[in-house]
């Protein structure tokens, strides 16, 4: 079977990604073939694009980016007992996405609820999972007030929406043209730049801060606010954060299942931006890049 993937031979900026075609052979040992209909485009595969991550994680080019996706069983490798042809699928993985076909091991599986569509289950692994796995460490509930900055992205789309179904006051980070997209998740919506801990201030205390943006600027503005009090965590993690002792978000097991959970029974949903074809996939990971993406941005095979 000859099918479509996306792939770089050398590192560079996203235009480096073009299209090209491969004989997809049966699956391998504990391996399914997955006919992928929605992929997820995240930070991450710019980054790996770019070689940003090449020191912690080699690759061997040319390579094939993307991190997460969603489609139908058409073939069980050897071993294979967990997942039959026909089974809708979650994948959450490190590189290799961009295909149209793809075989992939069972390990990196969640089974796809019925309640929602393959766009919305592409987008649930990282930000879904990592928005989770972030407020359990937080050890937030009732009562407590987050201020997450970046709120409008990915992961804040999703913990905005997990944090308010546990009756957690959220004070949201964004640029204004998105505001009134936080105040429709229940956020409270601040800008970001100078004279941010004012504005977080003149809302009141808070508790606890998640932090997806990174940077000095914002870990500067969790220390001051936290004041030594509450808790915070990065999906971000550098230089900055590691000085301030603010944790990286430890991902949990079976984070992908308990978002899809989250997700069949309508708490959780991501705005797609836009929807590209998989082989606009260039131009997806600039606009990524770009930063500023409302919610997520998805490519069609």
């Amino acid at each position: 079977m000859t099918t479509t993937k996306m792939m770089f031979d050398h590192f560079g900026s996203p235009d480096v990604v073009t299209a090209g075609e491969e004989e997809q052979p049966p699956p391998g040992e504990g391996e399914v073939q997955v006919g992928v209909r929605a992929l997820a485009v995240n930070q991450m595969d710019w980054k790996v694009v770019a070689g940003y991550l090449e020191p912690y994680f080699p690759l061997q080019l040319p390579a094939v980016p993307g991190c997460e996706a969603a489609g139908t069983v058409t073939a069980v490798g050897p071993g294979v007992t967990a997942f039959d042809k026909g089974d809708e699928v979650i994948w959450n993985g490190m590189v290799g996405g961009y295909r149209a076909v793809a075989n992939l091991p069972t390990a990196q599986l969640t089974p796809k609820p019925a309640g929602i569509d393959f766009e919305q289950a592409a987008c649930l692994a990282i930000a879904g999972g990592a928005a989770y796995s972030a407020l359990v460490q937080l050890g937030v509930g009732v009562g407590d007030t987050v201020l997450i900055h970046g709120a409008a992205g990915g992961v804040g789309t999703a913990a905005v929406q997990i944090a308010r179904d546990l009756g957690i006051r959220v004070i949201g980070t964004a640029s204004e043209q998105n505001h009134d997209y936080l105040r429709g998740l229940g956020a409270e919506p601040v800008a970001y730049g100078e004279g941010l801990v004012e504005r977080v201030r003149s809302l009141g205390s808070i508790t606890a801060v998640l932090d997806t943006n990174g940077g000095e600027a914002t870990t500067a503005a969790t220390v001051e606010l936290l004041g030594g009090h509450g808790t915070a965590v990065t999906t971000v993690s550098g230089k900055e954060s590691n000085a301030a002792g603010i944790a990286p978000v430890r991902l949990l097991d079976g984070r992908v299942a308990d978002a899809a959970r989250l997700a069949a029974d309508g708490k959780l949903r991501f705005n797609i931006q836009e929807r590209l074809p998989l082989t606009e996939a260039a131009r997806a990971l600039g606009l990524s890049r770009g930063g500023h993406v409302r919610g997520k941005l998805v490519l069609i095979p």
